[in-house]
């Protein structure tokens, strides 16, 4: 089976805004003929007439159905060869229009129908493994959402996604996909698993803010936009997938340059066994077995199953190309906050002072921390949300910028800052067995007017950060580097943990990207982060990796991978899909090329007729493919 050298176009980079689909005329009947399913389908009933004329001893009319069954196969391999030609290539797909044709010359039309409907079967068999390896992909394209509804003065109206502005309220009812990033004023049970990967739907509290794509499973709930719907996390998704198919991988190109020799190489011993012989049907049986296929299959069908594959798994590989490069990298740079660490102040211990509890303490603090909009404030007051703690509204809220505030909660005065700021309004020293890890923030808490305790926040390590490192030492990784703004003393107590190489502190975007042109000069290297200053090393890094399940900022749209669940675990995982994934191409090609060259010479020495030997190529054919859909799981 030879198949046309094309490359399949991208899927479609919907935008957000998706007007409704127009219905489709009709096919006309030309353009049926065109369809390999149809000629496919002539091919089979034109052989299937041929056989039954010949077991009736009507040879020649079986001559001239076999011949007729040719015609529609060899029309459409011609115009794939004459796109190839206007394209500056000449289509390999020549060697089964000269087989195709030799067949009907030298009188042996059975063998160039059986040829045709090869041919035919196998455009047929590589659209069914191409729609395999993209149906994943595509049901993330085909879940964009297309329209909204925006309440107004005069009541809801339903509008197209690409009319809703930030700052517009909308409805979203049950079973609805959320349109656009926003925060949701009621609580708001959402399955965020094509977003997050989060089998499990999820409460989101009133004010807590929501993602394009997301599916209510609750009951009705009213959003407010924060963003548009070209802004929104969905369509960076949908446009990322769409960008998949668009690039090729340097491995793709390759075969096919490759492939370009088989031509000659072919005709070349189709004729020498011709003339060694004297036996034109050998030369027949040789065209009719030479086949690059296992080129022109076995690369694209693995990529996209790869690209498929990694799909399923939260990960968005930007095409063939990226995958590629990634199985081949050796060195890998990772950003410190929001990558390795958690990227956000996260508790880290209370120290209560008696009478209070830890819950009690955190709850006058963060019901005070409502009133203020320092990070730290914003940080408390999301620790206390996730260990469900009812808060209270503040009142007579005093804040003194970059100490701390005091204010009124439930009754009592609550004074909460820095340790030097709070013990100072007490008139207590600071007592001496108090002390803080180093770059953990101390909130220190005061009931009216006594102590009440310690509340400790700090940047910590993913849990799994040490499990990522040693997985990509596993998959043969021999550089594993940190590159941070943050200074020496935050970033050296990693060093050992997570078993990196180097530490690059205090840099800056532009010295981050020194660093990555300088590791680029003993091999590919990644770039793993997540902030917008990483957009610059991300995109100079061979591939850039953006965690991006906090939204599609700069460093997800410069990135060429983008792992959409916050679970570092995944960068490994993108490693072991691409790795498996090139392998498997390779072993496609090396064991299709080697039977094909095994079937050529059986053919030229006489030991395969052209009939037999259409069938071997077919069947060399399948298991090429069978093999190259192996990627779309998670066995080796």
């Amino acid at each position: 089976m030879t198949v046309q050298d094309r490359e399949a176009g991208p899927l479609r980079a919907a935008p957000a805004a998706i007007a409704p689909a127009t219905p489709a005329a009709p096919p006309s009947p030309l353009a049926r003929l065109g369809d390999p399913r149809a000629v496919l389908a002539v091919a089979l009933a034109g052989l299937g007439a041929g056989l039954l004329l010949f077991a009736l001893g009507r040879d020649e009319p079986a001559r001239l159905v076999l011949t007729a069954t040719v015609v529609p196969p060899a029309a459409l391999v011609a115009r794939d060869i004459v796109r190839a030609l206007k394209g500056g290539r000449l289509g390999v797909d020549a060697i089964a229009l000269a087989a195709m044709l030799a067949s009907v010359l030298l009188g042996e039309p059975l063998a160039g129908a059986v040829v045709a409907l090869m041919y035919s079967g196998g455009q047929v068999l590589e659209d069914f493994a191409e729609r395999t390896a993209r149906r994943d992909l595509r049901l993330l394209v085909d879940r964009a959402p297309t329209s909204a509804q925006r309440i107004t003065a005069g009541g809801v109206s339903v509008v197209p996604v690409g009319e809703v502005r930030v700052g517009d309220r909308l409805l979203v009812p049950a079973g609805a996909v959320i349109p656009v990033d926003g925060i949701v004023r009621a609580p708001a049970r959402l399955d965020e698993s094509t977003v997050t990967g989060e089998p499990l739907p999820v409460l989101r509290p009133a004010g807590a803010p929501v993602r394009s794509g997301s599916l209510n499973v609750g009951a009705m709930v009213e959003m407010e936009a924060r963003a548009r719907a070209d802004d929104s996390t969905y369509a960076g998704i949908v446009a990322m997938v769409g960008e998949a198919q668009a690039a090729r991988a340097p491995f793709l190109r390759a075969a096919d340059r490759f492939s370009l020799w088989l031509l000659p190489g072919t005709l070349a011993v189709a004729g020498g066994a011709w003339l060694a012989s004297g036996e034109a049907q050998r030369a027949l049986a040789v065209l009719v077995v030479a086949t690059p296929c296992p080129l022109i299959l076995a690369a694209p069908v693995a990529f996209v199953s790869g690209i498929a594959r990694a799909a399923r798994r939260n990960i968005l590989v930007r095409g063939g190309a990226t995958l590629e490069r990634l199985a081949e990298v050796r060195t890998v740079f990772f950003d410190k906050t929001g990558t390795l660490t958690r990227g956000g102040a996260s508790l880290t211990g209370i120290e209560a002072r008696a009478p209070h509890s830890g819950d009690e303490i955190l709850t006058l603090l963060a019901s005070l921390e409502q009133g203020s909009t320092h990070v730290v404030a914003k940080a408390i007051v999301a620790v206390a949300a996730e260990r469900g703690l009812a808060l209270s509204t503040p009142s007579k809220v005093r804040e003194t910028p970059g100490e701390g505030l005091e204010g009124r909660v439930a009754g009592r005065t609550v004074l909460a800052g820095s340790v030097p700021f709070v013990f100072a309004a007490l008139a207590r020293p600071r007592p001496a067995r108090e002390t803080r890890a180093e770059r953990d923030i101390t909130v220190a808490v005061a009931v009216d007017g006594a102590f009440a305790g310690l509340v400790r926040l700090g940047d910590r390590p993913r849990p799994e950060a040490g499990a990522v490192t040693a997985a990509l030492r596993a998959f043969g990784i021999g550089r594993i580097a940190l590159l941070t703004g943050d200074e020496a003393a935050a970033a050296e107590p990693l060093r050992g943990p997570l078993g990196l190489d180097e530490i690059g502190a205090g840099l800056t975007p532009a010295e981050k990207l020194a660093a990555i042109h300088r590791g680029r000069a003993s091999g590919p290297v990644a770039m793993v982060g997540d902030g917008i200053n990483d957009a610059p090393a991300l995109a100079a890094a061979d591939v850039g990796i953006a965690m991006g399940a906090r939204g599609l900022n700069a460093s997800s749209q410069t990135a060429d991978v983008v792992i959409l669940v916050e679970d570092l675990g995944r960068v490994p995982e993108a490693f072991a899909i691409a790795r498996r994934t090139r392998r498997i191409a390779l072993q496609s090609m090396g064991a299709g090329l080697a039977l094909s060259a095994l079937a050529m010479a059986a053919a030229a020495f006489g030991l395969l007729a052209p009939v037999p030997g259409a069938l071997v190529q077919e069947a060399i054919d399948v298991a090429v493919v069978l093999n190259a859909l192996r990627a779309l799981g998670g066995r080796s």
